[in-house]
């Protein structure tokens, strides 16, 4: 059962800290949040207990670390019964190169994102995750040019 967990202006403040830098230390933390290091390192193991933070990541450039195509990919499935759409998802999420997965709708089953060195690499990837599975009736891709803003943060409410 989820449970909710209230949230005052001190835990916004500091959620919104460390969506900007995750790195920095409790002690910095603590002080642009406006609060103790105590304070500030007990509210975040209750944020993260809470599961309201699930992980603290490194944020990439992959244009920084060689060839790079990012590509939105619409997926229908013939069969949308739950064990069919459940099985879809198991399989992209076993894969290195799908960055996130959403079912939606209504059109398309699924949109991946994913980021992948090059062409080849793409198509080694419709191999492996689309063409050999029946179920998957359309592939429609649309591949990156430009990245006009990449911001993974999410917003607060005004505290």
């Amino acid at each position: 059962m989820n449970e909710l967990v209230t949230i005052d202006a001190a835990d916004l403040r500091i959620l919104d800290l460390l969506q900007r830098d995750a790195a920095q230390s409790n002690q910095d933390l603590a002080a642009a949040a406006h609060v103790s290091p105590a304070t500030c390192l007990r509210r975040v193991k209750r944020l993260v207990d809470a599961g309201i933070i699930t992980r603290r990541i490194a944020l990439l450039a992959p244009e920084k670390l060689g060839p790079s195509l990012s590509a939105i990919v619409e997926i229908t499935l013939d069969r949308q019964g739950a064990e069919h759409l459940a099985a879809f998802e198991a399989k992209v999420q076993q894969d290195a190169a799908v960055q996130q997965c959403y079912r939606v709708s209504p059109g398309p089953d699924f949109v991946l994102i994913l980021q992948v060195a090059d062409m080849p690499a793409y198509h080694a990837l419709v191999q492996r995750l689309f063409t050999q599975d029946a179920n998957v009736r359309n592939v429609k891709a649309f591949f990156s040019v430009f990245r006009a803003k990449f911001e993974p943060s999410v917003a607060l409410p005004q505290g």
